[in-house]
């Protein structure tokens, strides 16, 4: 996967959040919670362990830093 800069400014916030989050759905909910409220389906933490496993990154490698 090639990343472009917004990518990789997009997954250094991400990172950040979860590394200041107890939760991996603690930490979903926060960069999601303006459009949270327009989706079906609310499973944050799904949706933030796909978004991390598209570069190769899980939730204890985050906290583990």
């Amino acid at each position: 996967m090639t990343s472009t800069f917004f990518d990789r400014a997009q997954l250094a916030e991400v990172i950040r959040t979860c590394r200041q989050s107890a939760s991996l759905s603690e930490a979903g909910r926060n960069p999601s919670a303006q459009s949270r409220n327009r989706r079906k389906s609310t499973n944050d933490a799904d949706r933030l362990r796909k978004y991390l496993a598209k570069f190769g990154i899980d939730w204890d490698q985050v906290n583990s830093a």
